[in-house]
């Protein structure tokens, strides 16, 4: 079967925004609200309902609907959660060697706010008090299923699929406006092989790539962590960390950066 890589969009000739399947990686979108318009045009609202809205969405890949070339379209957020963004810290064990500190026994969590969600092409905006900002490129999931106080072992059943993040850095700067960048594209977790081991590459005049399989934990165990203690509905974002290689401690300069996840997708957000 073919990957369900959804994505929201808007388009000169369409009235607000969309929702869409991208036609492979790079390519063009089918719309599917055209297809079906009582499907929801909002990405949460897809979610919350997602066996059925994926049935439509599989027989909309069947349909001999226009592909949109993607040179027609704007790409937005493929979630924008009004409720959670979760952020996992210290999840790679080659940044933990890079900061010279201990791999964590526990998962270590923070939080942004919804409002630091941008497009895959917009701007990042840094605040007044701040003239550096630091890149960092992550693997984001995306729950779509609501659930509290579960297993590991059942983690998997509440994510709705994967996109790419650039995760901006640390404390105060991390939950400033603008300072989550999310891909278009939101692939489905039964399109995903292997999501531990997607390359995923930040480039900032210059390349840094790492391999996702040095998580210090697996997916499954900080998400049902962090499940003990709150509820995760759908659309809300759990962002699994950052690579080595992030610009406090290489110290490069800031401009457009380009993050890309293999299999999800590229996002590129201009720093002003």
């Amino acid at each position: 079967s073919r990957d369900m890589r959804l994505v929201k969009f808007m388009a000169p000739h369409l009235v607000g925004s969309h929702l869409g399947l991208e036609m492979g990686n790079g390519g063009g979108v089918i719309n599917l609200n055209a297809f079906d318009p009582t499907l929801p045009k909002m990405m949460m609202q897809f979610l919350e309902q997602i066996e059925a809205t994926l049935s439509v969405a599989r027989r909309t890949l069947a349909s001999q609907l226009p592909v949109l070339p993607r040179s027609e379209v704007t790409f937005l957020a493929s979630a924008t959660p009004l409720d959670k963004v979760v952020s996992v810290g210290m999840k790679y064990v080659d940044h933990c060697k890079e900061q010279n500190v201990p791999m964590p026994m526990e998962t270590i969590i923070f939080s942004k706010f919804a409002s630091s969600i941008v497009g895959p092409y917009d701007e990042a905006v840094l605040p007044s008090e701040s003239q550096e900002v630091d890149w960092e490129v992550e693997l984001a999931m995306v729950i779509g299923k609501k659930g509290k106080d579960i297993k590991a072992t059942d983690a998997m059943a509440h994510a709705a699929g994967f996109t790419v993040c650039d995760g901006k850095h640390w404390l105060l700067r991390k939950i400033s406006d603008t300072f989550c960048p999310l891909g278009s594209v939101l692939v489905t977790k039964d399109s995903v092989a292997e999501p531990h081991n997607l390359k995923i590459c930040c480039q900032v005049k210059g390349d840094v790539i790492q391999n996702t399989n040095q998580m210090v934990f697996k997916m499954e165990e900080p998400i049902a962590w962090v499940f003990r203690f709150v509820t995760f509905y759908p659309g809300d974002v759990i962002l699994t960390g950052t690579s080595p290689g992030v610009s406090e401690f290489r110290k490069l300069p800031r401009d457009e950066v380009q993050c890309e996840t293999e299999e999800l997708g590229v996002i590129i957000n201009k720093v002003v």
